[in-house]
């Protein structure tokens, strides 16, 4: 017998919303999210490469973070970092503190003209890049292919460069931390790239770019690798107009996408420079920072 507080249509009411909650997603029915995402540059791409003027720089241009080049490479056994003076390490990290900066990753940059399938001090190259991430703090390195190592016109580099990065996986994985890996395959090819890996701290660093150039399918790419498969996001395009000029990028949509992935983090800004002006950082960086801020972070 029901108590006389809970009439029979108050119980039916509340039994047809129950029935009707047990259909709908979850979802639908946990409390939305929000999703942050914080906003960087690139040293190197800000002139400042392993500067520690970088950081006052990435301040004055209005970003959150900046991504720290690892140094150049050239034919050296390592990478020319010096990161790997301590004291220069801690001026790093007291200034991003004193400004209320992130170094959001670190960068081995040197790839992109140099071999990681060849170099034969790949795993050295790659350690010190791992040891100055965990002296910093940093959780994320960014780790390009290059174009030595493209594998849509190099695929015969396919298995040594797998044999390599299940190396790099094994290692990050002891330094708990992601090697984020940009290379020249369409998503699909970079899941099956990932699969054969084998590794969870081998993730893609998601570059743009990379769909726009090829003709392809930006949104759809994004989700065919899904939010577990995307470390970081070089949020970007060639250079020539700024984002917001920007008429093959809809920058709404892919918040919309990501949104719907369940995917936040850094977006960091790498090129998309007026080609009239392209070596005024302060104007391009900052035009480019206020306008993803206007996107990914409005209330």
């Amino acid at each position: 017998m029901l108590p006389n507080s809970l009439t029979r249509r108050t119980f039916l009411k509340g039994s047809l919303l129950l029935t009707g909650s047990l259909l709908l997603p979850n979802v639908l029915l946990a409390k939305s999210k929000k999703l942050t995402y914080k906003i960087a540059v690139v040293d190197l791409m800000i002139l400042k490469r392993q500067k520690l003027g970088a950081l006052q720089l990435t301040k004055d241009i209005g970003a959150d973070g900046v991504e720290v080049d690892m140094g150049g490479l050239g034919q050296r056994e390592t990478f020319d970092s010096q990161l790997a003076n301590p004291e220069i390490r801690q001026q790093f990290l007291d200034k991003a503190k004193e400004l209320n900066l992130e170094i959001c990753s670190l960068a081995m940059t040197g790839f992109y003209a140099q071999s990681f399938a060849t170099r034969a001090t790949y795993q050295r190259m790659v350690q010190d890049c791992l040891d100055t991430m965990k002296a910093m703090n940093v959780k994320v390195a960014f780790l390009p292919l290059g174009t030595q190592g493209d594998l849509v016109k190099n695929p015969e580099l396919r298995p040594a460069i797998v044999e390599r990065l299940k190396v790099v996986g094994k290692m990050a994985q002891k330094a708990g931390v992601v090697v984020g890996i940009e290379t020249a395959l369409d998503a699909k090819g970079e899941v099956e790239l990932l699969q054969e890996i084998g590794s969870k701290h081998i993730q893609i660093y998601f570059n743009f770019s990379n769909p726009l150039k090829a003709g392809r399918d930006l949104n759809q790419e994004l989700k065919i690798l899904g939010s577990k498969r995307i470390c970081q996001i070089h949020c970007t395009d060639d250079d020539g107009v700024w984002l917001q000029n920007n008429t093959r990028l809809d920058m709404n949509r892919v918040k919309q996408t990501l949104a719907e992935m369940g995917w936040e983090g850094w977006l960091v800004i790498e090129r998309s420079r007026d080609a009239n002006d392209p070596r005024n950082v302060k104007k391009n960086f900052g035009a480019n920072t206020a306008y993803l801020k206007s996107i990914f972070q409005a209330s």
